[in-house]
């Protein structure tokens, strides 16, 4: 059954969503930690269903699947009680562990494993020193690209400590996919606002993302950059186009 291209907001009907115990992925489109979880779906070729919802204006009804109102959140319905997982990387390592095919995406070794995501965590500083530029925020503090350029050095030492093509090593795994959805958005600021990486100071990570935009999985996920920044030039407005994500969808 498909779902209409558009986001749920106030007021609207709850969707008709049959019960056939398939995965219900409540997403917003542009929404990087809901990107993570379409990157594990589609690493896992794992069938779902798509649910866009509004942030800024929510259903009345998306309560009874996130309380909290967060995306993404994945209802379990082959479930006893059909329970729904938040937060991006809960989700992830559940869908890592039950479906383990085609491969496991997270170190099967427990240090490997809780050092890759400490790592992930220590991305965090560099989504909040950029969000008020990505955002095209007005009010974005003066340091905000040099605190986000000092957060993103940290991940250039990793690559060239690690010595591999990937995060994860010489294939792609769960750090690399983790981080790829702010990678995607990065270049949309060189429209919006000239910025881009600087070459000299980032080859690595250069090379890693133009490396990682090959992925199957990547490009199958993937907005256009244009797309990217329509949406950020509208949150500057203070009204969030969610659904120019399907502008070019006939």
């Amino acid at each position: 059954m498909a779902l209409p291209q558009k986001h749920f907001k106030r007021g609207s009907t709850k969707p008709e969503l049959p019960d056939d115990g398939v995965l219900r992925y409540f997403t917003m489109a542009f929404c990087p930690f809901s990107h993570r979880i379409r990157l594990m779906l589609a690493v896992k070729q794992i069938p779902h269903h798509t649910i866009y919802v509004d942030l800024i204006d929510k259903p009345e009804w998306y309560k009874d699947y996130s309380p909290l109102g967060k995306v993404p959140a994945v209802q379990l319905t082959n479930e006893k009680d059909q329970p729904t997982l938040v937060e991006s990387m809960v989700i992830a390592e559940y869908l890592d562990e039950q479906y383990p095919e085609p491969r496991q995406l997270f170190p099967s070794d427990p240090l490997k494993k809780a050092q890759d995501k400490i790592l992930i965590e220590r991305f965090a500083p560099v989504v909040s020193a950029i969000y008020p530029v990505l955002t095209c925020n007005p009010n974005a503090p003066a340091d905000a690209i040099k605190n986000f350029e000092a957060a993103l050095g940290v991940f250039e030492e990793e690559l060239e400590k690690r010595g591999t093509p990937y995060f994860s090593g010489q294939d792609i795994g769960i750090v690399d996919y983790m981080i790829w959805p702010w990678f995607e958005r990065f270049p949309s600021m060189k429209i919006n606002s000239q910025y881009e990486l600087d070459e000299k100071r980032f080859g690595k990570l250069l090379k890693w993302r133009d490396l990682v935009a090959q992925d199957e999985a990547v490009k199958k996920t993937a907005l256009d950059l244009q797309l990217h920044a329509e949406f950020q030039k509208s949150k500057t407005l203070g009204k969030p186009q969610y659904d120019i994500a399907f502008k070019n969808i006939a």
